[in-house]
Order: C-alpha cells, then structure tokens, then sequence
C-alpha cells in the first residue's frame, strides 16, 4: 500500500498540473458516475493526508481518492493538438486538462493552449467519491495527525500511544494514531530510534515518542521530493543491491529478513504483525 510519502507527491505533481483551470473528468471504467458534478469545473489544488488524496474543485466539491493495497495513477503528458491515447483496462478516473481554446474559450487559461497537456487515469482504487466540504472534514477527523502536515498536532498521537498496550509496531500503522505510516516506515524509523516494536505503548515515554516523530517528520518530506524511502544513514550504507531489485532504496530492515544487520550482523527478523509483515534487529532494538 502507498504511503503517505506517495500521496503528498501526488498532491503536488496532480496541483502542477491541473490547479487554475477546467478539468475533463471521466471515467472510462463506468464505476465513478458521480465524475460528471465535477467535469468542466476548475480545479483548485489537490491535497493529501495520510494515505488519502484530495481534489478540489469550485464550488465546495471534492474528488477523495484512497489507493488502498492496488490502486495507482499512470500520467500522460500529450502534446498541443493530439488526442491522449485511449483508455487501456479499468480505469476508474481520468482527469485531463483543458488546453484548448475551442472547448472552454471563455476560460482557458493563458498560454495554455501553447503547452503539453497532462491526463492522470486513477486504477484500482479502494475509494474514489465525491464529497462535500464536510464529507471531507469528516475523513480527516478519523485520521491521526501526518508528520507531513506542517500544523499537525503530535501530541494527539502521544496521548492514544501512551495509554495503549498494544505493540508500538501496530501503534505506528493504526491510523487513527498516526496518518501516513506504513510498513516501510514503521520498520525503519523503530530501528533507527533502537526501540523493539514489541513494546507496549505504555512502555515508551514521551522523549522516545518524540524522537520517532522527529525522525518522520524529517524523513517523509525525502519521499516526497524523491518519490522513494531513505531512511540509511550514509556510513551504514554498503552500496549492496536490495532484495527488492537494483533501482529500489536500501534500508535497514525492511524486506532483509535472514540478512545481517547493517549495524551490528545479527540477522534481521520478521513476524507477522496485525496481518503485516513486520521486520526488526533483535539486537539494535532489544527490549
């Protein structure tokens, strides 16, 4: 499942693309009916927290996307004065400028015409609804506060992870505590902060929680930027190929189950935690 990182890329890539203009909405698939309250309308800005995306258009209305476990956007960019290619398998929802001046002449934006148009077509995801502005505050009031979200409030997280018993590895996951972590982070930013992913929210006290929050606040705005998760700091990185394949980050735990630890060569665990696959050093956290 994408995280957080993912969708506040999003946000900013679909923000570039469409914000200040008219947008063709469609769904190709036929499984998003409500597309046609926001065909045509302009398109505010896009936003995201947590693992949710947000497309605002005029008027109050908001197209809420959750990827889920399999869903993802493909981009097109199409030059002035050719058709974007055809639809290929479900696409639930295509969103494409409007460069041309015989289709919206009263709005188009200035010097659009001259430029590349951008469609993004939306496959396979969990959600995909229009809301209105309090459908919207309703989503984000059941989510956690984002470490991407500059205003976001920490404290709101510490006070459910401190007087939980569950594991700090299923805390970090749940988002109702945290929006916009998920199983890579979760695993590399409890290496990095020593702390074994068994302990109870109980257990940790208020320095440790914070720590971990620092930690994510400064690592998710590199995925952002990247499009990839870093989390290895520079004299623990060997330069060797990850299970994952040559063109994917190295991380400390993450999918290296059996290998050795990066800092100390015990070998790197996994278990299944809350039906995820948690990975850990037993000697770099140990209780």
């Amino acid at each position: 499942m994408p995280e957080g990182h993912t969708l506040h890329r999003l946000a900013r890539l679909h923000t570039e693309y469409f914000a200040g203009g008219p947008v063709r909405v469609s769904s190709p698939q036929g499984r998003f009916a409500d597309h046609v309250v926001v065909d045509g309308r302009y398109f505010d800005h896009a936003a995201a927290t947590g693992k949710h995306l947000f497309h605002h258009y005029e008027g109050g209305l908001t197209v809420h996307v959750h990827l889920g476990l399999y869903g993802f956007f493909d981009t097109h960019l199409v030059p002035e004065g050719q058709e974007p290619p055809a639809p290929v398998g479900q696409v639930r929802m295509r969103v494409g400028a409007v460069h041309s001046e015989t289709v919206y002449p009263e709005t188009v934006r200035p010097g659009a015409e001259d430029r590349p148009a951008h469609y993004v077509d939306l496959r396979g995801p969990t959600r995909c609804e229009v809301l209105g502005e309090e459908g919207v505050a309703e989503v984000r009031a059941r989510l956690g506060p984002d470490p991407l979200d500059p205003d976001a409030e920490p404290d709101r997280a510490w006070a459910r992870i401190s007087r939980s018993a569950r594991p700090i590895g299923a805390l970090l996951m749940d988002q109702k505590v945290l929006a916009g972590v998920g199983n890579v982070y979760r695993a590399e930013v409890l290496f990095r902060a020593g702390i074994d992913p068994f302990r109870p929210g109980t257990e940790l006290d208020r320095a440790e929680f914070d720590a971990v929050w620092e930690d994510l606040a400064a690592l998710m705005p590199i995925g952002v930027d990247t499009g990839g998760i870093v989390t290895i700091r520079r004299p623990h990185d060997h330069g060797d190929v990850p299970r994952r394949g040559a063109d994917r980050p190295r991380n400390y735990v993450y999918q290296r189950d059996g290998w050795d630890c990066r800092v100390c060569g015990d070998v790197v665990r996994a278990h299944t935690m809350d039906a995820r696959t948690l990975f850990w050093c037993p000697t770099c956290q140990a209780r």
